[in-house]
């Protein structure tokens, strides 16, 4: 089997679902959204100020990120900050509902 066709069977097997708005797919979305982060920090975030934050790509934007949650959790963000660790890229996604970050914890298995 060569490349070229081992790539179209690939491709055949998973269509790519774009949103319309912005057309980002579903796997560029996971790509983006690498894991949520949670410590005692992050969790007291998620209790007080409606915050969770994630571990994501060094190339993704802000506005990138609220897109890839609202596909891939079915979440709207209000804003998101970013910031540059060791660790890695982290976002700290602060939502439009009062209980957002609780019920998306939640659904993640982290509360």
């Amino acid at each position: 089997m060569s490349k070229e066709s081992a790539n179209q069977a690939k491709t055949a097997a998973e269509p790519v679902v774009k949103t319309p708005e912005t057309g980002m797919s579903s796997e560029e979305a996971t790509s983006l959204i690498i894991a949520p982060y949670v410590t005692e920090k992050t969790f007291n975030q998620i209790e007080k100020e409606n915050k969770l934050a994630f571990i994501v790509s060094e190339k993704a934007g802000k506005k990138e990120i609220m897109e890839a949650i609202r596909i891939l959790y079915e979440a709207e963000v209000d804003e998101v900050n970013t910031t540059r660790t060791i660790r890695g890229k982290k976002a700290f996604a602060h939502f439009k509902s009062p209980e957002g970050a609780r019920e998306l914890a939640t659904k993640l298995g982290l509360v």
